[in-house]
């Protein structure tokens, strides 16, 4: 009973094993070395299986840290804090010395949601340093001015995708209603959240006013309400979707600022935000769906 209880529940191995050795030294039977055998294989087994557990334990805390770390850096994640954004604003523009040189916009290895072809390569002018546009949408207009003077490379590409069409009748298929992170996140096609125009290119500003290596550029910073900034997966991964920041949320300074939103067309983000997500979370689809019809520069 001792050698099969080890393989079905090994206390139970360990327990009958005892008594069986108790019984054979009290009466001399046979059968030592099976109790012996069943007390053995029952230890082995509740120590792997405490092994096991505790293994398993790390390995889900593990898990679900790197989730925590991958979601905080998705442009809107919701996280469990209650409180108002507290970080650090935005920093001051210096102009890096090789800003707008040469931009580049090399092609991913995830095809294009739509047919689009890249921006011109090269240096960008940053002048004028403001170029206004209009987003239409079927909730309303919503009038942005881009600043070409701290992001060309990035203003160059939102207007290439924009005279190509690219943003024409697509929806904004992400809400965040957070208390540190409040904005609407659109520019892809697929309206899955994972599209693109088949091509990428690096951060400007914020992230150029850092070194690479400085641990400033993981701490959050507060995007101020109107800001219009650029969604990514990570340094150097941008393309095609974009955020409407209408409430002051904290994000790390890793997604390019490109513009802002003029005052009169917050209200129509006011009541897109207003109406919460479809399925009531933090962060989801919004439940007043908004139409891209065009974008267009004036």
């Amino acid at each position: 009973m001792s050698l099969v209880c080890a393989f079905l529940f090994a206390p139970l191995g360990v327990v009958f094993g005892h008594m069986s050795l108790s019984r054979i030294n009290k009466t001399g039977e046979q059968g030592r070395g099976l109790a012996i055998a069943g007390l053995i294989i029952s230890y082995l087994v509740i120590v792997l299986t405490i092994v096991a557990t505790v293994v398993s334990i790390v390995a889900l805390v593990l898990l679900a840290q790197s989730f925590d770390r991958l979601n905080a850096g998705r442009p809107g994640w919701a996280g469990g804090s209650t409180s108002a954004p507290a970080g650090a604003p935005l920093p001051p523009f210096a102009p890096p010395a090789t800003l707008g040189s040469n931009c580049q916009y090399p092609a991913t290895t995830e095809p294009a949601s739509r047919p689009v072809s890249a921006p011109p390569v090269g240096r960008a002018s940053t002048t004028p340093a403001a170029i206004p546009a209009d987003i239409i949408t079927d909730r309303g207009r919503i009038g942005v001015e881009l600043d070409n003077a701290k992001s060309p490379c990035t203003v160059r590409n939102f207007l290439s995708l924009a005279e190509q069409g690219f943003f024409d009748e697509t929806r904004c298929h992400r809400l965040t209603v957070g208390a540190t992170l409040r904005l609407l996140q659109c520019g892809d096609p697929s309206g899955t959240g994972t599209g693109g125009p088949g091509y990428r290119f690096p951060n400007e500003y914020p992230s150029n006013q850092y070194r690479l290596a400085d641990p400033a550029l993981s701490a959050p910073v507060v995007y101020p309400r109107g800001t219009v900034g650029m969604a990514n997966t990570g340094p150097g991964s941008n393309g095609s979707q974009f955020f409407l920041v209408y409430d002051d949320s904290e994000l790390p300074p890793q997604y390019t600022v490109f513009g802002r939103v003029d005052a009169a067309s917050l209200a129509v983000l006011d009541d897109i935000a207003g109406g919460g997500t479809r399925d009531g979370s933090q962060d989801g689809e919004p439940a007043i769906g908004v139409t891209i019809e065009s974008v267009r520069a004036n």
